[in-house]
């Protein structure tokens, strides 16, 4: 067995993904292009980590996004053991592109295609980019989409951690996918009271990129002028910490244990993007507090009208309708319903599939 992933710079939760594969595989080893000692947890840590020659260039841990050009050629570069029969990767880039051993058969759990190479070039590169930065995406974009579509020969078995990513994979790979929700370590949450003590801020627990659309709820909380708290750090911090008003704070990377405390005694947590799935909106459910969710993506799988107030318009108005909205909401939060996103049943549909892929796809 060998694992793939496609860079260890920080915890979040592709990296939640990629433990629980992990604790299923604790020999196998992890193939990456970049490792920041220290970045992750200590159970991934642990293990033989092999990194490509991306990770030999001084400061690559923050600025590994500018070498995306790079990527392919370091992903092609990586050679796994040739006994290796079984290669499972956890890909939202190139990493899915390693050469499989001849006798391996390879499944891949896409997080989602390239988004800021596909259908979401524009946001990511569109005006609030640097001229040098949307200069070389587009000069770059037609050779790193090719390659990305002819790297799925080396997949026999793509999985989907929704049935949105299912259908982006078939829009933009003409590939099916088996679908096996991403989880929520439920044990992390067992400290918590019944019924936490609820405080009268709202909550964003985000990575800061473009498509988490969390400058759409500074401005609506801005005009709200309601007190909203943001957990997170990314690329878009110096912008979004400009845009808010004096009612958003913002407490940067939190323990874990902090960060599920602060969930739990918000009034709600909104989550204004389109998300491939979506784990916060379960924690902040498993934390009993309630939603505010854009009704588009991942989420559809995971969020119901009972426990989530909806917001149909990716905009500054719709959202503030909701959080105004919020008060007439009675949410009833099923946490028998909760149990079908455990860790636990995650692991065993991947085990499972393994065992099928090995017969299956025995070359």
């Amino acid at each position: 067995m060998a694992l793939l992933h496609d860079w260890l710079t920080g915890q979040r939760g592709g990296e939640r993904v990629l433990e629980s594969f992990c604790e299923l595989y604790p020999p196998a080893p992890l193939y990456t292009l970049i490792h920041v000692p220290h970045s992750v947890s200590p159970l991934i840590e642990s293990r033989k980590i092999v990194t490509s020659f991306l990770n030999r260039i001084p400061g690559i841990g923050t600025n590994y996004r500018k070498f995306l050009p790079l990527m392919p050629r370091a992903a092609e570069s990586l050679r796994i053991e040739p006994e290796t029969e079984v290669v499972l990767s956890s890909s939202s880039c190139v990493i899915k592109g390693v050469p499989k051993p001849l006798r391996a058969v390879h499944l891949s759990y896409i997080h989602s295609p390239m988004r800021y190479m596909y259908d979401q070039f524009d946001l990511y590169f569109g005006k609030q980019a640097s001229l040098p930065i949307r200069l070389g995406a587009r000069f770059f974009r037609r050779s790193i989409t090719e390659w990305d579509l002819a790297s799925n020969r080396n997949v026999d078995l793509m999985i989907a951690n929704s049935t949105f990513v299912r259908e982006r994979i078939r829009r933009f790979y003409q590939r099916d996918a088996e679908v096996i929700h991403a989880f929520v370590d439920f044990s992390e949450f067992e400290f918590l009271p019944l019924s936490p003590r609820k405080e009268e801020y709202f909550i964003v627990v985000s990575a800061f990129a473009p498509n988490k659309r969390v400058d759409l709820a500074i401005e609506a909380f801005n005009e709200l002028k309601l007190p909203l708290r943001i957990i997170g750090s990314g690329q878009q911090e110096r912008l979004l910490r400009a845009m808010a008003g004096p009612t958003v704070s913002f407490l940067g990377n939190l323990p874990r244990r902090q960060l599920i405390q602060q969930l739990a005694g918000a009034r709600a947590l909104v989550f204004p993007g389109v998300e491939d799935f979506g784990i916060t909106p379960l924690e902040a459910l498993r934390a009993g507090t309630p939603v505010i969710a854009y009704k588009a993506g991942g989420v559809l799988d995971s969020l119901t009208e009972e426990d989530t107030l909806f917001f149909h318009e990716p905009t500054t108005p719709s959202l503030t309708a909701a959080v105004r909205n919020f008060s007439r909401f009675s949410p009833r939060i099923d946490r028998e319903r909760l149990k079908q996103f455990s860790k636990e049943r995650f692991q065993e549909k991947i085990k499972s599939l393994v065992e099928y892929a090995r017969v299956q796809f025995k070359p």
